[in-house]
């Protein structure tokens, strides 16, 4: 999972062992975090969304949260801004992010979590986070904050 991190300072590690820790986690993130566009990472089931659900949560979104995997891209009203979460995961190439409006929603300011981005990687010129959720038990993950 270190690939595309090379030039990247990793900033905190965390290991989990279960749903309970995620507030912490997530608050500790949420604190760490210089930029808002976040990318995460991570195998199938590895929990990317269910830790942007949390974040979510602790940003005051009170909206249904949802994967956006076949939507690829859900809003959500936060206090008086919009916070976008993306899942690129069907797309084929980075044109089709690109055509969905990708760029203004990169440079809006506001916060962007994006699910399997690296179709997208070679074009940020914004600075931006990423975040590895690696699977090493059933319930047990590492989760890795990286700033470029």
């Amino acid at each position: 999972m270190s690939h595309g991190t090379e030039n990247m300072t990793s900033i905190r590690n965390y290991k989990t062992n279960g749903l309970t820790e995620l507030p912490r986690v997530a608050s500790d993130l949420l604190t760490a975090l210089e930029h808002k566009i976040i990318l995460f990472r991570g195998e199938l089931g590895a929990g990317k969304t269910t830790l942007i659900k949390e974040l979510l949560t602790q940003l005051g979104v009170t909206d249904d949260t949802s994967s956006p995997s076949y939507a690829i891209i859900n809003n959500y009203k936060c206090r008086d801004s919009v916070i976008y979460h993306m899942d690129l995961y069907r797309l084929n190439d980075a044109q089709e992010a690109f055509a969905l409006g990708l760029e203004d929603m990169l440079y809006s300011g506001n916060y962007c979590f994006i699910e399997w981005p690296e179709l997208i990687i070679p074009y940020l010129s914004e600075s931006y986070h990423l975040i590895d959720i690696i699977m090493i038990g059933h319930e047990e993950r590492k989760v890795q904050l990286y700033s470029s």
